[in-house]
């Protein structure tokens, strides 16, 4: 019998200056029968150092180092290949556990479940602002069979964007397809929505891991990442309905004018943008409308889109966060930020 229940797999890149905060909010927590696995896709930064120091305290981590980066896919891969535990919980490196998190864990982990999916609570860079207490719209604890796999799909695709949330069974994990994946930058999703459908999902409600939001390594890439690559991604998956599949995202995000308008506001659309994903797909007058929110003063957007949440929209605690962090908030967007989310 496999002495090791849960092996948390990291996979790493220039984190030194958060990942020691991560360790701690992990290790406080190790029991008999865990493992830490972290592999370092050859950070450039100071990783190694604090991973050594931390290595010679703990020896209940196991860290290798790569000697070349082979992506955020590959290295969770391998993460998982080094694992020796039956399960293995896909841990970020910059974000927290929350205090009995691993403990709550292991007691789900004899329900014979594939998947165990956990929540998560969402705070700014420094952890000082709550911007949401919950990531899925689920309140409560759900179980999945195969039968019902539209309803899983529906209710957890979205959040599973976050890699942290998913403890999977590592004999799941190595009998599927994971190199088709490799690039998408979403590997766990596409091993976990593949053909054919897992046969036991547990959801637990209780967030367990604290987010540390708009602190992504992809912030450059965001609107290539959630306008293209995640909902193709979604909408690849043949084993699902379309219904399912819109509740998760819609095929082509792009195409609505308030997510445009939104990434110019964010700074993350401009006319570099439109000419790369949007110019060999648009055509008529939306081809028009978005060269013009593209040229558009992107600090007016901004304040705009600040004044629209604060009167309509004002549980967009996480908009409005990303609106004042943007390199294009002014005064407004930054006070508005202050009452909504303080």
């Amino acid at each position: 019998m496999n002495s090791v229940k849960l092996s948390i797999c990291m996979a790493t890149f220039k984190r030194g200056e958060f990942i020691a905060e991560t360790l701690d909010s992990i290790l406080a927590q190790m029991a008999p029968g865990v493992e830490l696995i972290v592999v370092d896709g050859a950070s450039p930064d100071n990783t190694p150092e604090v991973m050594a120091a931390y290595v010679a305290r703990h020896p209940e981590i196991r860290y290798i180092r790569e000697a070349t980066n082979s992506g955020v896919d590959q290295d969770y891969d391998k993460a998982v290949g080094y694992a020796t535990g039956e399960y293995c919980w896909l841990m970020t490196d910059d974000d927290l556990l929350c205090p009995g998190a691993i403990s709550r864990l292991l007691s789900e982990l004899d329900g014979g479940n594939d998947l165990v999916i956990v929540n998560q609570e969402i705070r700014n860079v420094d952890f000082s602002m709550l911007l949401a207490g919950s990531r899925f719209a689920l309140s409560a604890d759900r179980q999945y069979a195969a039968g019902d796999r539209d309803a899983m799909f529906a209710e957890t695709a979205q959040g599973l964007s976050f890699i942290g949330c998913v403890v999977i069974r590592r004999s799941v994990w190595m009998a599927r397809d994971r190199a088709s994946f490799y690039g998408s930058l979403f590997i766990h999703v596409g091993v976990i929505f593949q053909h054919p459908p897992l046969e036991r999902v547990k959801f637990i409600a209780t967030p367990m891991i604290v987010i540390r939001f708009g602190n992504a390594m992809w912030t450059a890439r965001s609107f290539e990442i959630w306008m293209f690559m995640w909902p193709q991604l979604l909408w690849a998956f043949g084993n699902f309905s379309a219904g399912a599949k819109a509740l998760a995202s819609a095929p082509e995000p792009w195409r609505n004018m308030k997510q445009l308008l939104l990434y110019r506001a964010y700074g993350g659309y401009s006319m570099a943008e439109y000419r790369r994903f949007l110019a060999p797909r648009v055509r008529g007058p939306y081809h028009l409308l978005c060269i013009a929110i593209a040229i558009c003063p992107a600090a007016l957007v901004n304040i705009l889109a600040s004044l629209y949440i604060v009167l309509c929209k004002r549980s967009a605690r996480m908009e409005m966060y990303n609106l004042a962090t943007s390199p294009h908030a002014g005064w407004i967007s930054r006070f508005a930020a202050r009452r909504l989310v303080v």
